[in-house]
């Protein structure tokens, strides 16, 4: 590990951390050190980052916005890799949208609103960056990336970078290629229809208000835990069955919204996984159906 260091930073490898804790990284407020975060600028860094990786036989992975993710109370042996500075710009040209991956997704399409472009609308509640959202198939209120998205740029774990069309991202539910193939997502290009501003932010308002009265979004959160079962939803299984304010530690099937686990301060990702299964085994139990986690578990168990 040290002589990858010495080589990151002899390559001027954007900034590179020892013994980072994760918890400073991730929506939930959770998770411990990793060995090395390396936060690249650039595409050619990345590039030079992920080869020297494969060189010294340092596993990887990558950290968005830190969303959807659970990072193991043990932390990550290896490297992990966030997306710097040079990875959030965006770029509109007609029709189109270019944003680097580290964007906001939330900001992204408040930004297309903006310009009066519509077909982003529904990414307003979707909090984590654009790699992430892509990397997931991120979706909500009948719509989701595959429909909006031209292509990505991803730069695969040998250091090249490979621009792919929509269909060869194969998307399905919160699916894409990436979970296929390691690689990491540096932008996208959406393609998107003008349309009305006053109607596309009376749309994105409406979303906003819905949240805000149905999603504990002041708390430490990371979005649904759970993907929808076919024809139903998550939360409403699990409200049904009466979790609502379920307890581990810390961790707390929110009394606002049921898909959600909250993080009152202080709790584990052992807490969390506890609830998860607990959550999991009941809803088995009175329903017979199972509940397939939507969140990222990373690190070491």
């Amino acid at each position: 590990m040290q002589q990858l260091v010495a080589e990151l930073e002899q390559a001027g490898i954007g900034e590179i951390r020892l013994r980072e804790p994760l918890s400073r990284h991730t929506t939930w407020k959770i998770g411990g050190p990793a060995d090395l975060l390396i936060i690249p600028t650039s595409d050619e860094e990345l590039e030079a980052a992920l080869r020297l990786c494969a060189r010294h036989g340092v596993p990887w992975t990558v950290l968005g916005r830190g969303s959807n993710t659970l990072v193991s109370d043990k932390g990550v042996r290896g490297a992990v890799i966030k997306l710097g500075e040079g990875f959030d710009e965006v770029r509109f040209d007609g029709d189109r949208v270019s944003a680097g991956a580290s964007y906001s997704f939330i900001k992204l399409s408040v930004m297309a609103g903006k310009e009066g472009l519509t077909g982003l609308e529904y990414a307003g509640g979707i909090p984590g960056s654009v790699g992430g959202a892509v990397y997931m198939n991120a979706g909500a209120h009948g719509s989701d990336i595959s429909r909006i998205l031209q292509s990505a740029s991803v730069v695969w774990e040998d250091g090249k970078l490979e621009v792919l069309g929509n269909e060869e991202m194969k998307f399905s539910y919160r699916h894409s290629i990436l979970q296929e193939r390691r690689g990491i997502i540096t932008r996208a290009v959406f393609k998107l229809e003008h349309g009305d501003r006053k109607e596309i932010a009376a749309a994105m308002a409406t979303y906003k208000d819905r949240r805000r009265r149905t999603q504990p979004l002041q708390m430490a959160c990371a979005g649904s835990v759970f993907r929808n079962p076919p024809n139903d939803h998550a939360a409403r299984l699990i409200e049904a069955a009466g979790l609502k304010g379920l307890r581990e530690g810390a961790a707390e099937v929110s009394q606002l919204h049921a898909n959600f686990i909250v993080n009152h301060g202080g709790a584990k990702a052992e807490d969390v996984l506890a609830l998860i299964r607990r959550v999991q085994q009941i809803i088995e139990q009175t329903y017979g159906i199972s509940l397939v986690p939507e969140v990222l578990l990373m690190g070491e168990r």
